[in-house]
C-alpha cells in the first residue's frame, strides 16, 4: 500500500520508488504512459503539485516545454535541481491558483494532488481555463485505504468543462508502482473543446493626465507583470459597457471618482501578451486638474495587495520597467494614433525591452466622407 506523508507545507507523497521514479523499471513504465498521454508534438505542459519534478522531467525529456509548480519551497528547490538544464521553469505556489498569470498551456498535468484539495470540482474548472483550445487535462488519482478521489466523482466533475474524457485503470499495472497494488489507481485524459467562435477579453486603461505627466501603478502580487509599471486598468465585466468599466476600475484601484462625461477615448488597441490570448483594450483620457482635483478625489493606492505604489511620469520620459504593450499604447497616444495592434511573439518579454522589436502597428483612420 502507498503511505501518505503530510509535508509541513503541502500534501505530497513520500519520496518512495513509485513516486520519485528512482527505480529504472518504474521510470520506464511512467515514461511510456507519459508519451501516450501527452501530445506527439512539443507542447507547453503545466505540472501542478510537481513535488520533486519526476513527471516534469519525463515530459521535458520527451521534448515538451515544462512549467512546474509546487506549494512547498523545499519541493520546488528539489524540482529545480532535478530539471536543471532542461529549460523547464519551476514556480512556488498553489495548485488551485498557480502563479502563471495569463499564460495558457496545451496540457495541465496533475498527479496525486486533486484528492487533497478542499474543492476539487472548482479546481477542475480553473485548470480547464488554463488550457488553450483543444488542450488536455492529464490527471492521475486514486483511492488509498479509503482516502482519495473515486474515478466516478472525477469523470462526473469534468463533464461541464470537457468534450472528451478517457479513463485508464492503472491498479493492475505493477510496473508503474514497483509491485502489485490492491487499491484504486487510475488516470484521466480529458480534452477541452476547440473554439467555435473567436472571443476576446475587453480591458480598459486610464490615462490620467496632470499636465504632461501620466499616473502609473506598479503591479505586485498578481502573478503577471509584477514589479512593472502599468496604467490603472482592469477587465470589462458582464453587463458593463467600456465607460462603466473605466469608471468602476478608477474608483476601485486609485479612489478617483469619475463620470462618463469625464472620459475621452484616447486609443483602442488589440494586444496579445507572450503566450497569451488576444485582448481588446480601450484607453481613456481624463484630466487631473479639470476632473479629479476639482472633485476632491485625490488618487491613492486602494489595492495594496495588487499594487506596490503610484507615481507620475512625463509622457516623454516613461520608465523602462513598464509593461510593454502599455508603454506602446501611451507612446501611440502621444503620437496621435487612435487604433493600434500590439502583438507579442511568444519569446518576447512582458516588460518593455529596448532591444526587442517594436510590435506596435498603428492602423490608418478613415477620413470623413464629403
Amino acid at each position: 500500500m502507498t503511505t501518505i506523508d503530510w509535508d509541513a507545507e503541502a500534501a505530497t507523497f513520500d519520496e518512495e520508488p513509485d513516486h520519485g521514479l528512482r527505480d529504472p523499471a518504474v521510470r520506464t513504465a511512467w515514461a511510456a504512459r507519459m508519451a501516450a498521454w501527452l501530445p506527439d508534438e512539443p507542447s507547453d505542459v503545466l505540472d501542478l503539485g510537481c513535488g520533486t519534478g519526476s513527471l516534469a522531467l519525463l515530459a521535458a525529456e520527451q521534448g515538451h516545454r515544462v512549467t512546474a509548480v509546487d506549494l512547498s519551497p523545499r519541493m520546488a528547490d528539489a524540482a529545480r535541481a532535478k530539471l536543471a538544464g532542461t529549460g523547464a521553469e519551476v514556480l512556488t505556489g498553489t495548485a488551485e491558483r498557480p502563479p502563471v498569470g495569463e499564460r495558457r498551456f496545451d496540457v495541465v498535468l496533475v498527479r496525486h494532488v486533486l484528492w487533497a484539495l478542499p474543492d476539487p470540482e472548482a479546481a477542475l474548472g480553473d485548470w480547464a481555463a488554463l488550457l488553450r483550445p483543444g488542450g488536455r487535462l492529464v490527471l492521475v488519482e486514486g483511492v488509498w485505504n479509503g482516502v482519495g478521489l473515486p474515478a466516478r466523482r472525477l469523470t462526473t466533475a469534468l463533464a461541464p468543462h470537457t468534450v472528451q474524457v478517457g479513463l485508464e485503470w492503472l491498479s493492475a499495472e505493477p510496473a508503474l508502482w514497483g509491485g502489485p497494488v490492491d487499491d484504486e489507481r487510475y488516470a484521466v485524459v480529458a480534452r477541452v473543446a476547440q473554439p467555435q467562435r473567436h472571443r476576446e477579453v475587453v480591458d480598459v486603461h486610464l490615462i490620467l493626465r496632470r499636465g504632461d505627466e501620466v499616473l502609473l501603478a506598479r503591479r505586485a502580487g498578481t502573478g503577471y507583470a509584477d514589479g512593472l509599471w502599468h496604467a490603472p486598468s482592469g477587465h470589462v465585466e458582464d453587463g458593463e459597457d467600456v465607460c462603466e468599466a473605466m469608471v468602476r476600475e478608477a474608483a476601485e484601484e486609485i479612489g478617483v471618482r469619475l463620470g462618463r462625461e469625464d472620459l475621452r477615448v484616447a486609443l483602442v488597441m488589440q494586444h496579445r501578451g507572450p503566450g497569451g490570448p488576444p485582448r481588446t483594450g480601450w484607453f481613456f483620457e481624463a484630466e487631473y486638474g479639470e476632473v479629479v482635483h476639482g472633485k476632491g478625489s485625490e488618487p491613492y493606492n486602494r489595492e495594496p495587495h495588487k499594487c506596490s505604489g503610484l507615481d507620475w511620469y512625463p509622457l516623454d520620459s516613461l520608465p523602462y520597467d513598464i509593461v510593454a504593450y502599455c508603454r506602446a499604447g501611451l507612446m501611440a497616444y502621444r503620437a496621435g494614433e487612435r487604433f493600434v495592434i500590439h502583438w507579442h511573439e511568444d519569446g518576447d518579454p512582458i516588460g518593455y525591452a529596448p532591444d526587442t522589436p517594436d510590435r506596435a502597428l498603428p492602423l490608418p483612420v478613415t477620413r470623413t466622407a464629403t
